[in-house]
């Protein structure tokens, strides 16, 4: 089943380019233990959620590229082109000549009214394409105005237009030293949002990213693609087909319905967080071999870091809420075929309280700002009052409060 990925924004079409050229450089790999009928039958799963084929034989990405600027656009469409492997479709964009200014009642009051036809108009389009939906996978910050103010509208209205269809969104979080002066306003407004009309929030800390560079990654000068690359490597794992049982090959056709099913098992708790073993330079990786049950337990041992419980698998009672069984809280995926750079890798979605910390962080610092009115007015004018981020605290606490209780 297709999956229509929504690149939004100047950091969610930047995101958006890497993790589809992480996805097809895989998908020509011949790396991993597997036979050259699961090497074709794995392509065709692949090819199948992310691209279609065009006569010319060059995969053209299910995907549509949304910015209210047309300069990322314009240089994400050429890239893609310029590489050879595969490309964006002809008329899969959709921009204008001025951007959000960072402020999300901009993007979500303004140009998500304005352009919604045209935009909707664009993703029926597109949808139209397919013979089955699986559903959206929209990329975006929370810290800027259009990725998060119209990315918050578009994700409502796909709700409304496809209520049967899954939405995951991909969302950026901000660093914790700021980017932008509002991003805590942003980032609250969001969340609140996404909340309501999203199936699960697939969440990629920057900071974390950024250590994984500099500590595991070794690379000196970090830069906006070096970040990129990583959530791409990230994304591209999760969505790398696999099957659930050893020997089948019959790869799971419906990988936003199967990660919701194992991960969203009440509507209160949509969170997810992402990690990946192992991650380094590939100067090192020459030099390193990796086996499985060593890869699997540096895995656990980061989904327990902050927790005092022994040892164990993934099998342990005392990892999961008490209204889980074991057998139902964790599922295994796989696959003989080796992912980028890496012969063996593992990659472990959660749905737990990783975020407490970083989302209480958000919430007070907004409210401080709140408080004392401070830029409040940038987002009155547009059309967004002070009872919506009323509204926006008291959604975003219910989450804190909730994931404080499992």
């Amino acid at each position: 089943m297709s999956i229509v990925t929504v690149q939004l924004g100047q950091c969610g079409n930047q995101i958006g380019y890497e993790v589809f050229d992480v996805i097809c450089r895989d998908l020509y790999s011949t790396q991993g233990f597997c036979s050259k009928k699961e090497n074709g039958i794995y392509q065709a799963s692949c090819k199948e959620h992310f691209f279609n084929e065009e006569k010319s034989g060059v995969p053209v990405a299910r995907a549509l590229l949304i910015d209210m600027e047309p300069k990322v656009i314009s240089q994400t469409l050429l890239k893609a082109a310029h590489s050879g492997k595969w490309k964006y479709g002809q008329n899969s964009h959709f921009c204008q000549k001025q951007g959000s200014g960072n402020n999300w009642a901009y993007g979500y009051s303004v140009h998500g009214p304005k352009h919604e036809e045209s935009i909707m108009n664009l993703i029926q389009k597109e949808v139209e394409k397919y013979d089955s939906l699986s559903g959206f996978s929209i990329i975006m910050s929370m810290a800027g105005g259009t990725g998060s103010g119209l990315g918050a509208f578009l994700t409502q209205n796909l709700r409304d237009a496809y209520p049967h269809s899954f939405i995951i969104n991909q969302v950026i979080w901000p660093y914790g030293s700021g980017e932008v002066i509002v991003q805590n306003y942003n980032s609250v407004l969001t969340l609140s949002h996404l909340y309501r009309s999203s199936d699960a929030l697939l969440v990629h800390e920057n900071d974390v990213i950024h250590k994984i560079c500099s500590k595991l990654m070794n690379i000196k000068q970090i830069s906006f693609r070096d970040v990129n690359q990583v959530i791409a490597h990230q994304l591209g794992s999760v969505f790398q087909p696999t099957y659930s049982s050893e020997g089948s090959f019959q790869y799971r056709r419906k990988p936003l319905g199967d990660l919701m099913e194992s991960l969203v098992p009440h509507p209160e708790f949509k969170m997810l967080g992402l990690r990946n073993i192992p991650q380094m330079s590939e100067n090192s990786l020459a030099y390193t071999t990796f086996a499985w049950a060593g890869l699997l337990k540096h895995l656990r041992q980061m989904l327990i870091s902050n927790a005092k419980m022994e040892e164990g698998d993934f099998k342990d009672p005392a990892l999961y809420t008490s209204w889980l069984q074991p057998s139902d809280a964790f599922s295994e995926w796989r696959t003989h075929r080796a992912f980028n750079k890496y012969e063996k890798s593992a990659a472990l979605v959660s749905n737990s309280q990783f975020l407490l910390k970083p989302l209480d962080t958000i919430i007070g610092k907004a409210w401080n700002m709140f408080a004392s009115k401070a830029y409040v007015h940038q987002y009155t004018k547009f059309g967004i009052e002070e009872e919506d981020f009323l509204d926006s605290f008291t959604v975003l606490e219910q989450v804190l409060a909730s994931y404080y209780n499992l």
